[in-house]
């Protein structure tokens, strides 16, 4: 592959998570999108900021807020509010199709549209990260990873990731990656 050193776009996303206290997180994204090329180098297009609180009990956005920092077009921050719809929304289930039907095309802006995207994985992470510094007590019990449940292969309901429950794998810190099925399955014969 040939290629030039400038690029012609960079795009980068970055979300970051806090602990809130009464069984909430908040989590804050960010969007940029960079042209290297132009002049004055380094040329901003879009910086869009997306940030929600969310109740872990629920995995329900309880506050959201948009906002635009750099955009093409005068008119572009006038649909930031519009965000305020990810309240009430539940990050568990059914988020995708609710952003999609909220904020995609038309009805929002595509670069909030994205972080809304980003924002409901990086939600599920940071609770993940949340019980596990809480050190609550670990479960096997399947029905306490269901928010997880049909996120990839591994949590398919067939999927390796109960199965390693079901073989003693407690969740929580490390290591990673977690052992392969086997290394439970061997453990559990004492």
């Amino acid at each position: 592959m040939t290629r030039t050193d400038l690029p012609l776009h960079r795009r980068t996303i970055t979300v970051t998570a806090f602990e809130e206290g009464d069984g909430e997180i908040s989590v804050e994204a960010e969007l940029s999108d960079e042209r290297p090329w132009e002049r004055p180098p380094g040329g901003t297009v879009h910086r869009m900021v997306l940030a929600v609180r969310v109740r872990l009990a629920d995995m329900v956005v309880v506050a959201a807020e948009a906002g635009m920092k750099d955009f093409p077009h005068a008119e572009c921050p006038r649909i930031a509010p519009a965000f305020d719809g990810l309240v009430g929304l539940s990050v568990a289930g059914g988020y995708n199709r609710a952003i999609q039907e909220r904020f995609r095309g038309v009805s929002g802006c595509t670069h909030l549209y994205e972080l809304t995207r980003a924002l409901g994985p990086a939600v599920v992470q940071a609770a993940i990260s949340a019980r596990n510094r809480a050190g609550g007590p670990a479960s096997h019990d399947p029905r306490a990873t269901s928010w997880v449940l049909n996120s990839c292969h591994v949590w398919a309901p067939d999927g390796v990731g109960l199965r390693k429950i079901d073989a003693g794998w407690t969740p929580g810190p490390g290591p990673r990656p977690v052992p392969e099925l086997g290394a439970f399955e061997g453990s559990t014969d004492s």
